[in-house]
């Protein structure tokens, strides 16, 4: 194991558990939908109760996933985590509100009224996927900071090595239209993904002929998205390593170039984007199937993984660029932990696939039943 072998092993770690995260984000778009699919007490109730079972996973998720960044590559931590960091407190606010929602939202004499937390579910819905994918879009189009190694040795402020160039700490993000159009492609991933995921679990005839009929709309709309992202992502200017200088440079349709040459990255996006569209075509054409969830469930983990490794696995892997100054963009070489750390933590995520085995087996153990009118009850 080389030391460029475990810097791509942990990007690849890392962006699975990005690709896992956008997946399990079923939960934001089902609560994006309570009002709408669910008209009576009681279809909400049976809404909030299959939402309610799964939420701790895309917190825990989505937790995990900073922590990965932060013991494998703690520069982009200290840099996007520490400079971005109006960004990064919103999306945290919004995971907040949501366990405060489900921890209070029907005890008794509460003192906001369900309807409240319920608003706040939905605002969590709309607010988390869209701000999330906002911020991942800064991996491919970049963001405005500068990084000085010198400065750790520096008296004044010796933690300092990375700083923002603007005051907005990375809310400038929305300026850029590609950074929330993905924003926006993950907000309608997350309410179809969520559609599926409540035509598998929820046995109610009302609710189902309801979420069948706004389906097509929903696939439409996302497909209208992810299109036009596509084109933007294909053709955008990024910045590679420069093979005989070592410099940072700018590389004309850069992840199109990518997916050329690294065959297994296209196949996996083409496979992704290919079992995310029978997922989402399958309920239509078959009358309501309960199995689109896997089929596009599966296919959401591979596109995600495909485009996120496109960043990190690609002509020097220059995975977050620098709008201010292109030579303080963060590659895998000069922003990842020592040689050792990366040995050490590898030797420790051979325990993955055991915690893997632990979410399938409590997952089933959740769900052997659909939610019905008797579980309200």
């Amino acid at each position: 194991m080389t030391y460029t072998f475990l810097q791509e092993y942990w990007c690849f770690l890392v962006c699975f558990l990005g690709a896992l995260l956008v997946f399990l984000m079923f939960v934001q778009g089902g609560q994006t939908l309570i009002f709408q699919l669910g008209r009576s007490e009681e279809q909400r109730r049976m809404l909030l109760l299959v939402t309610g079972r799964k939420w701790e996973l895309t917190f825990t998720t989505l937790v995990t996933f900073g922590g990965a960044f932060f013991a494998s590559f703690p520069l982009f931590y200290s840099t996007s985590f520490g400079g971005a960091y109006w960004v990064w407190m919103l999306i945290l606010l919004c995971f907040v509100i949501q366990a405060v929602s489900y921890e209070f939202m029907h005890r008794h004499s509460n003192l906001l009224g369900k309807r409240t937390y319920r608003c706040f579910l939905f605002l969590n819905g709309v607010l988390g996927p869209v701000l999330i994918g906002t911020a991942v879009g800064t991996f491919f189009f970049g963001a405005n900071f500068v990084v000085n190694k010198l400065n750790i040795a520096s008296s004044v402020a010796p933690a300092a090595i990375s700083s923002w160039t603007t005051p907005w700490h990375g809310l400038e993000a929305v300026a850029d239209f590609r950074n929330v159009l993905l924003g926006l492609v993950v907000l309608m991933l997350s309410r179809c993904l969520a559609h599926l995921y409540f035509l598998n679990r929820v046995d109610d005839v009302e609710m189902r002929s309801r979420g069948l009929r706004m389906l097509p709309w929903e696939v439409s709309l996302f497909f209208v998205f992810f299109l036009t992202f596509a084109a933007c992502w294909l053709s955008a200017t990024g910045f590679v390593v420069s093979e005989t200088t070592g410099s940072i440079v700018p590389m004309e349709m850069k992840f199109l170039n990518v997916l050329m040459d690294r065959p297994e990255i296209l196949v996996m996006l083409l496979a992704g984007v290919g079992l995310v569209s029978v997922g989402l075509l399958l309920p239509l054409v078959r009358h309501g199937s309960r199995y689109g969830i896997w089929w596009a469930g599966t296919g959401t983990v591979l596109t995600v993984l495909a485009m996120l490794l496109s960043a990190g696995w690609g002509f020097g892997g220059v995975y977050y660029p620098s709008l201010a100054d292109p030579q303080s963009s963060l590659t895998l070489a000069n922003s990842c932990s020592s040689e050792f750390t990366l040995r050490v933590m590898s030797v420790v995520s051979l325990m993955i696939p055991f915690v893997l085995l632990y979410i399938i087996w409590a997952w089933r153990a959740l769900e052997k039943k659909s939610i019905d009118s008797s579980d309200i009850a």
